[in-house]
């Protein structure tokens, strides 16, 4: 099982593999945003008649939108290649995620922006603005989230065997991953496409497509974070870390709920679930550096 868990996890997770990954998502990523770009402009020609009035086809800012579309597609493979490595950046990643959706979201607002004096009274102009200002506080929590990721106390080389066996259980938990999500991937795409050809080539709403993927994305880290926290408590029951990594399930849960709703409050959702997230791993750094060195796994 060892020699099957190395191999699988070396031929989806290994470091040539993101590698090559990574340059494939770009090259997707640079070819896609052209040809958005050209049918927006063949729209504008009448060369072509897509038969819709979305606004990702009307201003050739909003073809930003597609690249990173396949950008956010590279961070969850990111993420799950972090797994095995750091709980902490595996973490990060959650949050690098749904800030990324909030950016792409702005490129295309800005396509839409009514510049007159009446900014604040215009609700596509106010989610605009809240958007702008979340994005810049969730860069700085992010820093200093990854600020206190790095920090370690108490660790010990008597729990290598320990650490190793938890390590394991992470690496076989990434491997389901890596199929899972390229399934769920696929299937989302495919009954996308499905409902516009039903629908007469009619693009669904900002809202469907941002939560496209995404909300059953964080669903299922819900359930991998709560496994994780299971896992752990063979390892360890110090208080602090069981605390952890329950906060960093609340976290994920938050950002699960944020694509229930949408405006400000989704918004607001989102940045208090990495707060949280951040409060959680500041006192339990405290907690590590006021204890007497005891066991530390990961």
């Amino acid at each position: 099982m060892n020699k099957l868990i190395s191999l699988l996890h070396e031929k989806f997770l290994s470091e040539k593999t993101r590698e090559k990954t990574e340059k494939i998502i770009l090259q997707i990523a640079i070819v896609s945003f052209f040809i958005h770009l050209a049918i927006i402009y063949f729209i504008k020609l009448d060369i072509v008649d897509f038969g819709s009035n979305s606004e990702l086809l009307k201003n050739p800012i909003s073809a930003v939108y597609t690249p990173f579309s396949f950008i956010l597609i590279y961070e969850v493979y990111l993420l799950i290649y972090y797994l095995p490595k750091s709980f902490t950046t595996y973490i990060t990643k959650q949050y690098e995620i749904i800030t990324l959706i909030i950016i792409r979201k702005l490129f295309k607002d800005l396509s839409a922006l009514e510049l007159t004096a009446n900014w604040f009274e215009i609700k596509g102009d106010l989610q605009f603005t809240y958007d702008l200002v979340a994005s810049l506080l969730l860069f700085y929590l992010i820093f200093l989230f990854q600020k206190q990721g790095r920090l370690k106390y108490n660790q010990g080389k008597e729990n290598k065997p320990f650490i190793e066996k938890f390590v394991a259980k992470k690496k076989l938990i990434a491997i389901i991953l890596v199929p899972l999500f390229f399934f769920m991937a696929l299937y989302t795409l495919i009954n996308w496409f499905t409902e516009i050809s039903i629908s007469s080539k009619s693009l669904p709403t900002l809202e469907s497509i941002n939560n496209l993927f995404f909300d059953q994305f964080f669903t299922i880290l819900i359930l991998v974070d709560v496994v994780l926290l299971l896992i752990s408590f063979f390892y360890t029951d110090e208080f602090h870390k069981i605390i952890r990594n329950s906060g960093f399930i609340i976290s994920t849960i938050l950002i699960r709920m944020s694509f229930g709703v949408s405006g400000l409050i989704s918004t607001v959702l989102i940045v208090v679930a990495v707060l949280f997230g951040l409060a959680i791993i500041v006192i339990h750094n405290k907690y590590e550096k006021d204890t007497l060195p005891e066991n530390e796994y990961y």
